[in-house]
């Protein structure tokens, strides 16, 4: 992948109140404070999701009947999770207009149940990165002088010892960055464990081998000289360098630092590499589990087990330990 020229075209879709199909969909939301009590993502997926239900021939609002053939039309193409997603944005659509919900229905949640038993498959799980395949990657750009490669490395890191989200990462800001002598402090105004704008702070020390996330971040600031008010913007000769690379984007550079380090499974990685390898090496290393969930932001511990238990499959095996008995 080249990294040298970024697309400013960014995904749009319109709001909910639109036409699809000579359909109108009407305007589920009747304030902006409605709109705010919903992130834009999921409003965007729901705006899709309704879309797609629309064009199959459907029509709003939908009746049990309709909503039980889409279900069983889509039921072998469509993964059983993204059936479940457009329940749940026919159902908020139809509670918001005033309509009886049509999702309610015995039937249809147990055709869903059904299609999970027959069509249903693990998800699909970015693999986690290590602090082995991290250095890999932070020693890889090291050995170029491009601007990007800075800014790709600072991110890199951050976004491990952060624990971002992507869509974190896409929207911190310098305002936002304060150094201290002990590394630096994060402000988090608004993030997805934090709908209500409380404001959550990451604090990420100084490194003291090849891994500094801190000095990487100093480095693509000076470097950068603040030119932008997102610390992640997009360079290159198409880009005005003021707007922020987006969530693809950091998928993009993450997935092509993998094939670059010859890495297994390269394809797979994925923004979700971060958070996935960070929760796994900090276990690993004997952070107790409140720190890690608490740099993480998590809310679930649910979700952070999984991960570290991923990643110790092999530690304490009890067939390991039966196997090395023998031996």
């Amino acid at each position: 992948m080249n990294f040298e020229q970024e697309s400013n075209n960014a995904l749009v879709l319109p709001n909910i109140t639109t036409i699809v199909d000579n359909h109108t969909l009407t305007n589920t939301l009747p304030h902006d404070y409605i709109a705010a009590a919903t992130s834009h993502n999921t409003r965007r997926a729901y705006q899709a999701d309704i879309r797609h239900f629309m064009q199959s021939g459907a029509m709003l609002p939908a009746s049990s009947d309709s909503v039980l053939n889409y279900l069983q039309n889509y039921a072998a193409t469509l993964n059983p999770r993204t059936l479940e997603r457009r329940l749940t944005a026919l159902k908020n659509w139809h509670l918001y207009q005033g309509f009886i919900d049509p999702t309610a229905n015995v039937n249809i949640r147990k055709t869903l149940s059904g299609i999970k038993n027959i069509h249903g498959k693990p998800k699909d799980k970015a693999p986690p990165l290590t602090l082995e395949t991290l250095t890999c990657m932070a020693d890889y750009l090291s050995t170029s002088s491009r601007l990007i490669d800075y800014r790709n490395s600072a991110l890199l890191q951050i976004g491990f010892f952060g624990a971002f989200r992507r869509s974190e990462l896409v929207s911190l800001a310098w305002n936002n960055i304060h150094f201290v002598p002990q590394g630096v402090e994060i402000l988090l105004p608004h993030s997805k464990t934090d709908q209500s704008n409380e404001g959550q702070i990451c604090a990420i020390p100084y490194g003291q081998g090849k891994l500094c996330p801190v000095t990487a971040l100093l480095t693509w600031q000076e470097l950068i000289q603040k030119k932008s008010d997102y610390v992640f913007c997009r360079v290159g000769k198409n880009s005005s360098g003021r707007s922020s690379i987006n969530g693809n984007q950091v998928n993009e550079i993450i997935k092509s630092l993998a094939l670059a380090c010859q890495l297994p499974e390269a394809n797979s990685y994925s923004s979700h590499s971060l958070r996935r390898g960070f929760a796994t090496e900090a276990s690993r290393k004997g952070a107790p589990f409140g720190t890690i969930m608490r740099q993480g932001r998590w809310r679930h511990e649910g979700t952070v087990l999984g991960y570290i238990d991923e990643g110790k499959r092999f530690d304490q095996n009890a067939a390991g330990i039966i196997l090395g008995s023998t031996q």
